[in-house]
């Protein structure tokens, strides 16, 4: 049976600063583990990205979806990224694809990269935004990847912002634009990209946003 939500002063507070370079295992993290067992029982948290802060949930609860979009203020029109630790965690949503595309989705880019694959079914609705394309990246975050791996698959992953406003870059602008209604932070720092990833199709290589 799943454990209760903590109560909001117990799970949403202030961590400490701590420098990716400083872990070398993340998935140890106790703060990291609460915040997988938080996502296990719907919540939405906050997490640092390769080049800002993300807001991530888990991919197949609707309820989770529906909470953190109402966060944003983001239609469910408009799809949501998925992050994994490797390919194997985005297996189901590749099936279909042909040996070049699935090359290129696996080697790694010079810079964060987000595909645009076809959709073959396997994503929910309120995460294609009915769309018949799916946006995927492995990501090279540290912290992200070991929140994948503990969950044990992907996590959607969006900007940490209201719509219309700047991505956050740190955990105290996070918390100043959702106060405690994020139900957790996690520690850990932005990553070194200078902009959010690179969307391009798959099938083309077309560059949707660049990076």
């Amino acid at each position: 049976m799943p454990r209760p939500l903590l109560p909001k002063t117990q799970r949403y507070r202030k961590s400490s600063k701590t420098d990716n370079a400083s872990v070398t295992d993340w998935t140890s993290n106790p703060q990291v583990s609460s915040a997988v067992q938080l996502l296990r029982q719907q919540a939405v948290i906050a997490y640092p990205t390769e080049s800002v802060w993300g807001l991530g949930c888990n991919p197949w609860s609707r309820e989770a979806v529906t909470k953190l979009l109402k966060l944003k203020n983001r239609s469910v029109d408009k799809g949501l990224i998925l992050i994994a630790a490797d390919s194997v965690q985005l297996q189901p949503f590749l099936e279909g694809l042909t040996p070049p595309q699935l090359q290129r989705f696996q080697t790694p880019q010079k810079k964060p990269t987000t595909w645009l694959v076809s959709n073959n079914g396997h994503a929910p609705e309120w995460i294609t935004g009915g769309h018949d394309t799916l946006a995927l990246r492995i990501t090279d975050h540290p912290l992200a990847a070991a929140l994948c791996r503990l969950f044990g698959g992907p996590l959607v992953s969006t900007s940490a912002n209201l719509q219309g406003q700047p991505a956050a870059i740190s955990a105290g602008q996070v918390r100043s634009y959702f106060a405690e209604e994020v139900d957790f932070v996690t520690p850990g720092e932005v990553g070194g990209a200078a902009k959010p990833s690179e969307i391009r199709y798959l099938a083309t290589g077309e560059v949707v946003r660049e990076g």
